[in-house]
């Protein structure tokens, strides 16, 4: 009898191996996902879904605006321009630049101590499709982690060409605009296809804070920053 007790499992270490396989079985579940989107367009975000849960609180009647847009369809200058402003690496890496997440790390901890609210992001352009297809606008340690888990599968399934096509699609310029087809109607009337070079460069500009520059779009800063940005995306590469 006694045998049979010291060879039952303790509850920790039971409860341990159930969180073990909750995990595993959610990262089947991304590796899932980033399987499946792959090879087939996504019809909307887990951020667009987000957003559109926060803007129906004040108008239930609200939509996005967002419409996909083939690669091809998306003016190079655009993808040059966000290339450059969000990730000049982005054809040689792996889908994360350490060294970029630990001076923004460094960078956010100097701003805390001085009081202030300023942030530096970091993240290349594989880890905000992450964020912006699978997760969350959530800023904490845990949605971080799991942020590096999918980059990783996302890098590894997906081609560079796949990745900054998603990415185009899917990202936020504006209070529920989404996308580049949306973004180049929102802001200039015209197409995805027909953007031009400064046109590019101030919405790859406007990435960072989309929902300020909405509203806020020709402060000082943002034109003279999309003027460096426009001078850089001579030097880019993209798939």
């Amino acid at each position: 009898m006694a045998g049979r007790k010291s060879r039952r499992m303790s509850w920790p270490a039971r409860l341990a191996l159930s969180l073990i396989g909750v995990f595993l079985l959610y990262q089947l579940w991304m590796l899932g996902q980033v399987l499946w989107y792959a090879h087939f367009n996504p019809g909307s975000s887990a951020v667009m879904r987000e957003e559109m849960a926060v803007l129906r609180k004040t108008d239930p009647r609200m939509t996005l605006q967002h419409a996909w847009v083939p690669y091809d369809r998306i003016s190079n200058s655009l993808k040059r321009a966000v290339v450059a402003s969000e990730d000049a690496n982005f054809l040689d890496n792996n889908g994360v630049e350490w060294d970029a997440i630990r001076e923004a790390w460094i960078y956010n901890q100097r701003q805390e101590e001085l009081g202030r609210k300023a942030r530096r992001g970091g993240s290349t352009i594989t880890q905000q499709l992450a964020k912006n297809l699978l997760l969350s606008n959530s800023r904490n340690y845990l949605r971080k982690g799991e942020e590096l888990l999918v980059t990783f599968m996302i890098d590894r399934i997906m081609s560079k060409r796949r990745i900054l096509e998603i990415y185009l699609n899917i990202a936020e310029w504006g209070t529920g605009v989404f996308g580049a087809q949306a973004a180049a109607r929102h802001y200039f009337q015209i197409d995805a296809s027909q953007l031009g070079a400064y046109q590019a460069a101030k919405l790859a500009c406007m990435l960072p804070n989309p929902r300020y520059y909405d509203k806020h779009r020709n402060t000082r800063y943002l034109d003279g920053r999309a003027g460096i940005i426009a001078e850089r995306m001579r030097q880019v590469d993209i798939p």
